[in-house]
């Protein structure tokens, strides 16, 4: 009877003392961030998926693979049910040609170019005619059909260096790549060339998806090289009636089956209440991936190995999710979105690694609920020995965003962004890209969330 009276004296003192229960989640966190350090697979299973797999654009093979190493890595963790969600995505394939020779007063010169994803193909001999360069969508309609028409459109636009968070860069440049050849397309152009979307000044094309809308001709639309970007400028300052030859042969074909793998921990108190953390598992095919997003797949899945060694029982149920199909379509997370609306499950949070495998500075959130902000930024102080400091308003992720309309608190893991987009999108995406312990410090913090989610909720 006095060690039952002893127990329940301790368990008020725990629960009116907040200092006790902060002591306890400072040793946890100190615990997961120890195993992330010294005993995390994150490096390892990132080898595999950008080595051995490779590219894994929705519909390829790449992507089949990648979703049946990661079922079963996940498997092998022995913690939690694993299983595939289908769902169809779109099959877009860059194939081998993509050329662009600039000619100039007899002279040729080659820039180096990718198509972006879901462009059509140009002719089968390739695309012949002159440049109109421009520096913003302004300036495009100013010049009007008169002077586009028959042209290719060159948005020679540079990502600003301005932003501290480089993400902001790519939001506000983005727009050239997605709409440039639907708006070419409106004042009778041909073709749409874009600068990469990248700080840096090197030769690699960056890809990424665009659009095309149902009332205008599609023309064909590539990505050229900073430094091609700048000599088709150069060029075009000398001479204003130099012509391009563009050739790619890409094509789309029908949707293909696909999965969002999914592995799930039943939460011991509150099992109706999920908590969603993850990233995106296919990546373009013209690098592997390793940043984007096999980092944050990686970083997600060592969730379940972590919880299991460091034996935490989640009291809510935790949900991995690497989705599929985000770089071009986002049907992964819209299929998961609906399921879980059509199922009524309660997601009270998600989590998304999506910017890249470097050195994590905190975390940004959608602004919707301010309880459920207040409560998440009240762990702020937890993190601050771990270099956690920078929580702001700046979204979620792209996969998690389509929970946004069941209330769910969406947070994103941010890390250092100088130089993800170095990276984003081009060939240089590859695994020796990435430092073994700035991933591990990217799970541990994930992990280190999700644990408090899962014992504190977000009332």
């Amino acid at each position: 009877m006095r060690t039952i009276n002893l127990l329940s004296l301790l368990l008020v003192l725990f629960l009116s003392h907040p200092s006790v229960a902060q002591d306890k989640d400072s040793t946890i966190i100190r615990n997961i961030y120890t195993y992330a350090l010294e005993q995390g697979k994150a490096y390892e299973w990132l080898d595999y998926l950008s080595n051995k797999i490779g590219p894994r654009l929705s519909g390829s093979v790449g992507a089949e693979k990648a979703v049946n190493w990661a079922k079963a890595v996940m498997e092998d963790q022995k913690n939690g049910r694993v299983y595939l969600q289908e769902v169809m995505v779109p099959h877009w394939v860059r194939n081998d040609k993509e050329q662009l020779t600039v000619i100039s007063s007899g002279k040729k010169t080659d820039l180096r170019i990718c198509s972006l994803g879901g462009s059509i193909p140009t002719p089968p001999k390739g695309l012949k005619a002159q440049v109109v360069e421009v520096k913003s969508m302004d300036e495009l309609k100013k010049l009007g059909a008169e002077k586009v028409r028959g042209k290719i459109v060159f948005y020679n636009v540079r990502m600003a260096d301005k932003h501290i968070h480089t993400f902001d860069a790519y939001s506000e440049s983005g727009k050239y790549r997605w709409a440039g050849a639907m708006n070419a397309s409106k004042y009778g152009a041909v073709g749409s060339i874009t600068r990469s979307l990248t700080l840096s000044l090197d030769d690699y094309p960056h890809t990424g998806a665009m659009g095309y809308s149902d009332t205008l001709p599609k023309i064909p639309a590539c990505a050229v090289s900073t430094i091609g970007a700048d000599k088709l400028s150069t060029i075009l300052k000398e001479n204003p009636s130099a012509e391009v030859e563009l050739l790619m042969n890409c094509e789309t074909l029908p949707d293909k089956l696909s999965y969002n793998v999914i592995a799930e921990i039943m939460g011991s108190q509150f099992p109706d209440e999920i908590i969603v953390v993850g990233g995106h598992l296919d990546a373009w095919d013209n690098g592997h991936g390793a940043h984007d997003d096999g980092a944050g797949c990686v970083q997600s899945m060592e969730l379940l190995r972590a919880f299991r060694e460091l034996k935490i029982q989640p009291k809510r149920t935790v949900r991995v999710v690497l989705f599929m199909n985000e770089e071009n379509g986002l049907k992964g997370a819209k299929e998961y979105a609906l399921k879980a609306k059509d199922a009524g499950e309660n997601h009270i949070a998600a989590i998304e690694s999506d910017a890249g495998g470097f050195t994590p500075h905190g975390f940004s959130y959608e602004k919707n609920d301010e309880g459920k902000i207040n409560k998440f930024l009240s762990w702020k102080p937890l993190f601050k020995e771990y270099g956690l400091y920078d929580w702001f308003d700046g979204g979620g992720g792209a996969d998690i965003n389509q929970l946004k309309d069941q209330g769910t608190l969406l947070i994103g893991l941010s890390p250092d962004s100088q130089r993800y987009f170095d990276y984003h999108h081009a060939e240089t995406d590859t695994f020796d890209k990435v430092n073994k312990r700035e991933l591990n410090l990217g799970s541990a913090a994930m992990i280190s969330l999700v644990y408090l989610l899962s014992e504190y909720g977000v009332k």
